[in-house]
């Protein structure tokens, strides 16, 4: 089948200005010009940071069947993945936007005790090349692609997930009760391993941090998206009214390095509470 020519050919070289990544069949757009090893936007290509809006920047890559262009990044992405004959994409039930007639799609129910107790999805889309198919997050916000090297294991807050080439393997993670408790993920939190690329979904955009060897950065619980870095629930002390209304009651995970954080400059919670503000009162 012919490949449109925003897509960069199946492993074949990537598009002008793209390093390859060291994992054999993966590779994506560059970082911005100039920017921290250590905090920095995902990747991604198009313009730097000067030139141009967040909406007309694009991120581009290619792994195994799979061609795929995210768009309109920050705030309103968009995922399009272009599959070869008999090539699959798993995503998130209910993100499909639109797809070629000649997708073939169907659902897989995944039942476990584990998802009942803990309200997870059961289920999830599957769809076959060959084909275009264009997939997107529930409310406004950015994707990012995280490639599995068959080595790390990613973990994933309840909400992030959108959608992963074939051979991810995304199970359920117990944290423990008192993880559980304040994090705000819940008892169980997912994990993604094998080999492949997991698309991860936010509210707002994603920063990622990369944390040397013992180095410690503090998240509000509100803004995890996906992480390999170990860490702690715990109370922070903001100070009287601070530490009780804004930051609800101090609660916050301590990431400790090495690893990646992936977060979101946005607080679903904090955006409800927002909204239910402005509401007029009976």
């Amino acid at each position: 089948m012919s490949y449109s020519p925003s897509y960069p050919p199946p492993h074949g070289p990537p598009p002008p200005g793209f390093p390859v990544s060291p994992q054999p069949g993966f590779h994506v757009g560059s970082t911005y010009p100039g920017q921290s090893p250590s905090f920095n936007p995902p990747p991604r290509s198009g313009p730097s940071p000067g030139g141009g809006s967040a909406s007309a920047i694009e991120t581009t890559g290619a792994y195994e069947g799979a061609q795929f262009r995210i768009a309109h990044r920050d705030s309103n992405s968009l995922l399009s993945v272009r599959l070869q004959p008999g090539y699959e994409l798993k995503a998130k039930p209910g993100s499909m936007v639109a797809m070629d007639a000649s997708v073939k799609i169907k659902g897989k129910l995944k039942f476990s005790f584990k998802k009942v107790l803990t309200g997870s999805e059961m289920s999830e889309s599957i769809f076959t090349g060959p084909g275009e198919v264009l997939v997107a997050p529930e409310t406004w916000g950015d994707i990012v692609p995280i490639s599995l090297d068959g080595n790390a294991t990613w973990f994933f807050g309840k909400e992030s997930f959108l959608a992963a080439t074939r051979d991810v393997i995304r199970t359920s993670k117990s944290q423990g009760l008192g993880k559980a408790i304040f994090s705000g993920e819940g008892l169980f939190v997912y994990q993604a391993t094998g080999r492949g690329i997991v698309f991860v979904q936010s509210l707002g955009a994603i920063v990622q941090r990369q944390l040397a060897e013992g180095e410690q950065w503090i998240v509000d619980n509100g803004h995890l998206v996906a992480w390999t870095a170990s860490y702690k629930v715990e109370r922070i002390d903001g100070g009287g009214f601070l530490s009780s209304s804004h930051t609800d009651e101090g609660l916050v995970c301590r990431f400790t390095g090495p690893g990646i954080v992936y977060i979101q400059t946005r607080n679903a919670d904090t955006l409800i509470s927002w909204i239910q503000d402005k509401l007029p009162s009976n």
